[in-house]
């Protein structure tokens, strides 16, 4: 698994996408494949709730008709949390505060998506030691 390489696309969209202020990529069971955040963050319960909710967003779509889940937006007071599916096996998730450009976000998002299934899909990919 090349750790470094999935820890540099979450900094590169960091970089990229102003207001993004942490990310992560998860396995769709809830475990923790690679993490870019900051301290007050545990990249592990940001792993298991974006398994949870990835279970009920899967559900939604299909049962309204809307196809294969791609990606959900939840906004709060302060802030958003993106999960961008990357694949069948993962998750992309962005955290951004109330400054953030959701439609930057988007566009970057998805060319990170792709770049990180290339990364996933290498031989003996596998759960990065945390």
């Amino acid at each position: 698994m090349n750790h470094d390489g999935l820890v540099a696309e979450m900094r590169t969209l960091r970089e990229q996408v102003a207001g993004v202020t942490d990310a992560a990529v998860v396995a769709v069971d809830g475990l923790l494949i690679a993490a870019d955040t900051e301290d007050g963050i545990d990249p592990d319960a940001l792993a298991a709730l974006a398994a949870a909710g990835l279970g009920l967003a899967r559900r939604t779509t299909a049962t309204c008709g809307r196809g294969t889940f791609q990606q959900s937006v939840t906004h709060g007071t302060a802030g958003c949390a993106a999960m961008y599916a990357v694949g069948d096996t993962a998750l992309m998730v962005v955290l951004g505060d109330e400054g953030l450009n959701l439609g930057r976000l988007e566009a970057e998002s998805l060319k990170a998506v792709e770049r990180i299934k290339g990364v996933l899909s290498l031989p003996g990919a596998s759960r990065a030691d945390r």
